[in-house]
């Protein structure tokens, strides 16, 4: 279980966080970023989860959303202050095994955090 000041709650957050934030997705995951520019009142990292009912019934979506959140609790001491992530699973994350979904958070929590090129493509 995440600490209530780790938790993303409001709907705002979860939007504000998937508009305005970075996205990379890996495998079974999508993981939002976002880095907050203004000092809040809440400095602690904060994370969100979004699994829909495509992943599975209920059952399966909460043993899915148990394994995100065991995976992201001690990555959230490694983020900024202030940031907030939102990690959405797709439905093939119901048949991932816990290494799988490991790596995909890894590498996604990388890719979102590089900064980025601004030249574009070549």
């Amino acid at each position: 279980m995440l600490a209530a000041a780790q938790r993303l709650r409001r709907r705002e957050d979860f939007a504000a966080t998937i508009r305005n934030g970075r996205r990379a997705g890996r495998g079974a995951l999508v993981v939002h970023y976002m880095q907050s520019a203004e000092v809040t009142t809440e400095p602690a990292p904060r994370a969100g989860f979004v699994v829909s009912k495509a992943v599975g019934n209920a059952v399966v979506r909460n043993a899915v959303k148990r394994r995100l959140r065991h995976l992201v609790r001690p990555r959230l001491a490694d983020l900024p202050a202030g940031s907030v992530i939102v990690v959405r699973a797709l439905p093939d994350a119901a048949s991932q095994g816990y290494d799988t979904l490991q790596n995909d958070l890894n590498e996604a929590l990388v890719a979102v955090q590089r900064p980025r090129n601004r030249g574009g493509r070549r």
